[in-house]
């Protein structure tokens, strides 16, 4: 990653002809030069930029910095891009198949043997959700706890550490470290993505990580509660969500809890809710927290309500968010 210290010169030069990127930075800071861009065209850029989203137009939106300063905090934040995926997001744009050596690799992901086998499969069509395990080795948990204990300020051994002041509830806004990549990139994790989407031709999320300490006296749950991130006006289109456990993590321990088998009757359900606000209605009744072991991905689908826990156990519940996505995927116009 470049320093912020780098020289203007030096941070511009690592930051080639990127389409798409200036008109994101004027649509983000409000210029009249803002253009129309496809649907999905600004999730994909960052995500090939190793950006969040909310990273990025937070910063825009509260210091509306001019077009060199942007690209300078682009190259000082998450490094200067990578060539391949640059050329693999404009063949995307051209309607043209990617570079030769991304191929071999999504062809490499559609060859090799299932991570999720029948049982897996038959339980996502049911439940809505699957567990892929050990969806990262050992070693890669431990290194990317260790990143979430250094960025909170806070040791496992001392509790009173774990309730630092924090602005964003169990939310840690820490988006680059490849701590973090070692998920997002692991053929192990892009092969159940594939099975669930049926292609392997998907994009990595860069998205953020959660630490959800015990409920103590002072100290209560503070959500995120049942939810959807989506609409659930239909037609819904089909997308995944993600959270990978850092530790072993039980029910109690603040775990992320479900509606199980919900997307199977929610257009029934809206039905019958008729003019209720579907976002107000308490489901927690019907939820299951689920419990699973460092280094495992728990994977639903995004019409399933879906949120964390309190955590009632004496350890907090380690976590980073992560989910792949097709390029083909539309965001639904209507809000419901």
């Amino acid at each position: 990653m470049s320093p912020l210290s780098a020289t203007v010169s030096d941070t511009r030069s690592a930051l080639p002809e990127i389409r798409g990127l200036e008109n994101l930075w004027a649509h983000y800071t409000g210029r009249p030069q803002a253009l129309p861009m496809h649907d999905r065209q600004p999730r994909l850029l960052l995500d090939v930029l190793g950006l969040g989203l909310e990273q990025t137009i937070t910063w825009l939106g509260n210091d509306r910095p001019d077009w060199p300063a942007f690209q300078d905090w682009v190259v000082a934040t998450a490094g200067p891009p990578d060539p391949l995926k640059i050329a693999r997001y404009h063949a995307w744009l051209d309607g043209v198949p990617p570079p030769e050596p991304v191929r071999r690799r999504l062809q490499a992901i559609a060859d090799a043997a299932p991570v999720l086998d029948a049982r897996d499969l038959a339980h996502w069509d049911s439940e809505g959700y699957v567990i892929l395990r050990n969806a990262i080795t050992a070693e890669e948990a431990k290194a990317a706890e260790a990143l979430l204990w250094r960025t909170i300020g806070a040791t496992p051994d001392d509790p009173e550490s774990w309730y630092g002041p924090r602005t964003n509830g169990i939310m840690i806004q820490l988006f680059q470290d490849p701590a973090l990549d070692a998920a997002r990139y692991a053929p192990r994790v892009h092969k159940a993505f594939a099975q669930l989407w049926g292609t392997e031709d998907l994009w990595s999320l860069v998205d953020r990580m959660s630490f959800n300490p015990p409920i103590q006296p002072g100290y209560r749950f503070q959500g995120p509660h049942l939810h959807w991130d989506d609409s659930i006006a239909a037609p819904i289109p089909f997308a995944t969500q993600g959270i990978l456990y850092l530790t072993d993590t039980s029910a109690e321990q603040g775990a992320l809890r479900v509606v199980p088998g919900f997307h199977r009757r929610l257009a029934g359900w809206l039905a019958e809710i008729g003019d209720a606000d579907p976002r107000q209605v308490d489901l927690s009744g019907e939820a299951k927290p689920i419990a699973a072991g460092a280094g495992d991905l728990i994977i639903w689908r995004n019409d399933l309500p879906h949120g964390a826990s309190p955590n009632i156990s004496d350890r907090p519940r380690m976590a980073q968010y992560m989910t792949m996505y097709s390029a083909d995927l539309t965001n639904n116009p209507v809000w419901l």
